[in-house]
């Protein structure tokens, strides 16, 4: 896990947020590299979800909802909190359940069950509950008036808007509703990197059914969600389906199977598939007093729809794919390293997701007409594909430093390119090089990567 965070750090991808004043706790920043990724996860989650199914709509609703939105949902009472205790010692506070499972041992100071990690303390004070809504003020004055809450999950703007987007959208159920959105949560015991933070992202469906064919429903997205998955390249045997028992089960959950990636410190959820029968709309109907029934055009019976949700994890799922793609070869694959000892990093990302699709490199620097020619083919080749020019110490180094980055092709501009205009690419994965014409680059790029005009 070290290597990743520092991976992520030195290349670009995620910093420490707030760093230059000590950081601040669990929160990071996504860097020039780690936005692209992170974008091209939700672009393939939205045309995976919206793009390519007729009955599922996006919706980007609002982070500030009246606090009735939260009331009704029942965010604002003990179902939405963790059981907190403190450390008599050093007051350092901590997850009542992650004390009693032993979670930290091996971490800091912690050598058993109910031993803080922090000063090795064993006194802790009575268990007590912690709600986890973030707390803000919307005006002027901070009374109780005014008091509003960043949301703790993007669903209940679905669920809200969830009449508004049938009616102008003249949907029929079954029928989803698809949102990708910052969600908060003021965690006790935030960890492992970007895994569990305060401030995260979601990309979450709604689906609204009769309650009548709902299993078949479930077992279909279960399957199509963990096929996604796959389809970023993570690899089958790092994804589980973890089925919740009946005691572990959230107060509107009828039903909820994770989707586990192993990570380095073990098995985490990434995504979870739930049956929320009818909890969601039934609420708010009784707390608004608007009508959430549905009258089925052919039957014509009467009910309030049940919702499958699929939730999953904008920064867990980058997680998961930087560590599935994280190699390191012994020796090096580019004959460049100081030492058969030393070890080259290289990211076998999918190039449907990699960052830059292309870099473009001059063999020499020094050389006015070929750095000219490179930058003519990197100004060509930018409206179409995110491209990285890179002309910086050797061209094994520069190989290096793309393979680190997960770039799945490198283009070098060399003296030959000077007198048959065309270049050398050299594939991520094979690092097999073939020479291509400049004119019929952008073309062959699209091929290659398997993207659309």
């Amino acid at each position: 896990m070290q290597k990743i965070i520092s991976l992520s750090k030195r290349r670009g991808f995620i910093f420490p947020s707030s760093e230059i004043y000590g950081g601040f706790a669990s929160c990071y920043d996504y860097g020039p590299l780690g936005v692209e990724l992170k974008n091209n996860i939700k672009k393939q989650w939205w045309i995976f979800m919206v793009q390519e199914n007729e009955n599922i709509v996006g919706l980007d609703a609002s982070i500030l909802m009246s606090p009735k939105v939260w009331q009704a949902s029942g965010h604002l009472t003990a179902g939405f909190a963790d059981l907190l205790v403190e450390c008599k010692k050093c007051h350092s506070r901590f997850r009542a359940d992650y004390m009693e499972e032993g979670k930290f041992i091996g971490e800091g100071k912690t050598k058993e069950k109910n031993q803080c990690p922090l000063c090795g303390g064993k006194e802790f004070t009575k268990a007590r509950q912690f709600n986890l809504m973030m707390k803000t003020f919307v005006g002027p004055v901070e009374d109780d008036a005014s008091v509003s809450y960043l949301r703790a999950e993007t669903c209940q703007g679905i669920y809200v808007n969830y009449k508004n987007v049938k009616d102008s959208m003249r949907l029929n159920i079954p029928f989803g509703i698809a949102q990708i959105g910052k969600a908060f949560r003021n965690e006790i015991t935030p960890g492992n990197f970007i895994f569990r933070m305060r401030e995260f992202e979601q990309m979450e469906m709604q689906f609204f059914v009769s309650p009548n064919n709902k299993e078949k429903i479930f077992n279909s997205w279960k399957e199509k969600r963990i096929n996604w998955y796959l389809s970023l390249g993570i690899k089958k045997e790092n994804l589980r389906f973890r089925e919740h028992k009946k005691n572990e089960l959230a107060h509107y959950a009828k039903r909820a199977v994770d989707i586990e990636y192993k990570f380095p410190w073990g098995w985490g959820e990434i995504e979870g598939i739930h049956d929320r029968g009818d909890w969601d709309l039934s609420n708010h109907s009784k707390y608004s007093g608007e009508d959430f029934n549905y009258i089925d055009p052919f039957s014509k019976k009467k009910f309030i729809p049940n919702i499958i949700e699929t939730s999953a994890g904008v920064d867990r799922a980058f997680l998961a794919l930087l560590c599935d793609s994280y190699q390191e070869i012994k020796g090096g694959r580019t004959k460049t390293t100081k030492s058969a000892k030393e070890a080259e990093i290289f990211l076998k990302l999918d190039k449907k997701i990699a960052p830059i699709k292309a870099a473009v490199l001059p063999l020499v620097k020094n050389n006015l007409e070929i750095v000219k020619k490179a930058r003519e083919v990197y100004q060509a080749l930018k409206p179409y594909f995110m491209c990285q020019y890179d002309k910086i110490s050797s061209i094994g180094r520069r190989y290096r430093r793309q393979d680190e980055i997960g770039t799945p092709i490198c283009l070098t501009i060399d003296f030959e390119s000077l007198m048959h205009n065309d270049l050398t690419i050299r594939d991520r994965d094979t690092m097999k090089q073939e020479r291509v014409k400049v004119k019929n680059l952008i073309s062959y790029l699209r091929e290659k990567l398997n993207e659309q005009s």
